[in-house]
């Protein structure tokens, strides 16, 4: 059956059209549970499948090859290094604690599910990513990988069905763990009330005006870099390895750049990176057949899910060794599994005042080494597997 929209000028309406209307629905409760990013991939899916856009088109593949490699850059000239000197001992350790569990317990299990997966091995490396960073990890590994689109949207499904229940109980957890006399026998290291009352400086990424100067050169710079490194990694790595180099290439360049000081002063990379984002996720949407989706995402699903109960297991057994304080083992949760703005406003949300910032430094260095951990736990596992 033709789609009732297939030339390319009314895709490009449709796709603005929808990244718009997900914004707008984010001021309802129940979509912003869902976040955009579910939003667009699942107004896709209705849209592809009900015949008003075609499930495949070139224009989707125009869209991946120019956007997802300016989004990365440009969301990643917000990591400040100098913000590094604010981290001691503990929560640096919390953090590596919380990596490092991610990665065994994505490559333990990775053994059994990925022969079973459809393309399971990069499912490995996928979740890894998002696991150390959130969504836009996910995202950009499986754009490094060469994933399918049909994996990709099972992926963010299976993570979505698996990660929501247990965000909201860490968002929680703060108020939960305070009021738990058994938790507080258990894990008595923990700061006393006044220590955490103390006021922090400003929220590292606090919402700034910004100008068409600094949406020009934003633009200016996440192209540029996407180009350069394109350029670089065809000519340094493999046809088997350049797209995954070239990730790596991204990453490394975005986070030096970042430190200069005129970058620095440029304001709206994440609104401007989430926005370019959403644009490719929403093809990613439109490539999804229900019928074959429903019938892969399950073994995905089980793979999400023992893989988050194992790392949070093992991440509290090695915080529990080293007398880690409780609360930089959730903030270090938090900044991995989700993202670092919801670091922030978990420790805003227990009313953990001094540790704010530590918890979204802690969640801004997650998302720059998911990449560099995703990519090489997926060559990992594929090397495991035979794949």
């Amino acid at each position: 059956m033709n789609a009732l929209i297939s030339d390319t000028q009314g895709l490009l309406f449709v796709v603005l059209l929808m990244v718009a209307f997900a914004l707008w629905l984010q001021k309802y409760k129940i979509f912003k549970s869902l976040g955009p990013v579910l939003t667009v991939v699942v107004l896709g899916i209705i849209l592809s499948n009900t015949h008003i856009v075609p499930i495949s088109h070139e224009f989707y593949d125009s869209i991946s090859t120019y956007c997802v490699q300016a989004a990365i850059c440009i969301c990643l000239l917000s990591m400040n290094v100098t913000e590094l000197k604010k981290l001691n001992k503990e929560p640096v350790l919390a953090l590596i604690s919380a990596i490092a569990s991610v990665c065994i317990v994505a490559i333990v299990l990775g053994i059994f599910f990925a022969p079973k997966i459809i393309e399971g091995w990069k499912c490995a490396g996928m979740f890894v990513g998002t696991y150390t960073g959130g969504t836009p990890n996910l995202t950009a590994i499986a754009t490094g990988l060469d994933t399918s689109r049909e994996t990709l949207a099972a992926a963010n499904a299976a993570d979505y069905v698996v990660s929501t229940p247990l965000m909201v109980f860490l968002f929680a957890a703060p108020a939960i763990l305070k009021a738990s006399k058994k938790w507080n026998k258990f894990w008595p290291y923990q700061f006393s009330q006044d220590e955490l009352d103390e006021k922090g400086t400003e929220p590292l990424m606090a919402d700034k005006k910004w100008s068409i100067k600094d949406i020009a050169w934003l633009l200016t710079i996440g192209f540029g870099v996407a180009w350069i490194t394109t350029v670089l990694a065809q000519a340094i790595f493999s046809d088997s390895f350049w797209k995954a180099g070239r990730l790596l290439l991204v990453t490394t360049i975005s986070i030096c750049l970042a430190q200069v000081p005129a970058v620095k002063k440029l304001r709206g990379n994440l609104d401007l990176g989430l926005f370019i984002s959403l644009i490719f996720l929403a093809t990613i949407g439109f490539a999804v057949d229900l019928k074959q989706f429903l019938g892969s995402a399950l073994m995905m699903t089980l793979y999400v899910f023992f893989m988050l109960v194992g790392c949070i297991l093992l991440h509290l057994i090695i915080c529990r060794l080293m007398k880690i304080k409780y609360e930089y083992v959730v903030l270090s949760m938090v900044g991995c599994i989700v993202d670092a703005p919801t670091a922030g406003l978990t420790a805003a949300g227990g009313n953990w005042k001094s540790l704010i910032n530590v918890g979204v430094i802690m969640g801004v260095i997650a998302g720059a080494c998911g990449n560099y951990v995703g990519i090489m736990v997926a060559y990992a596992v594929k090397a495991l597997c035979g794949l």
